[in-house]
């Protein structure tokens, strides 16, 4: 059985977070991807201290798949360096999972296992 995991990723408002969510989903990367807009952070970028609005994607899907969504966020997505952390799913409701890693392409297709 794979390891379920959620990875976080910020991105920018609107349009930018839409697509990569449903990229991912299509591409067979992650089961699901929620979209929470309205997220305001803070941070420091090149020296500054920066807060700005942002949309947040949790994408499900299995650490196997990590490599490959973080392929496919850097291929898309319009930061120089996006957050992509996976946090790991210890427990949860057995068919969600067993739902999340048939949907999830990785989990089906051999990729090599960490």
């Amino acid at each position: 059985m794979s390891q379920p995991v959620a990875i976080l990723i910020a991105c920018p408002q609107g349009e930018p977070a839409a697509a990569l969510a449903r990229g991912l989903v299509k591409a067979g990367l992650a089961a699901c991807v929620n979209h929470l807009p309205g997220m305001r952070s803070t941070y420091r970028w090149k020296g500054e201290v920066v807060t700005d609005g942002e949309d947040l994607l949790i994408v499900k899907t299995v650490r196997e798949a990590f490599a490959e969504v973080e392929a496919f966020v850097l291929a898309n997505h319009p930061y120089e360096v996006p957050e992509v952390v996976a946090l790991p799913l210890v427990e949860g409701h057995a068919p969600y999972l067993a739902w999340l890693e048939a949907e999830t392409r990785a989990s089906q297709s051999g990729i090599a296992r960490s």
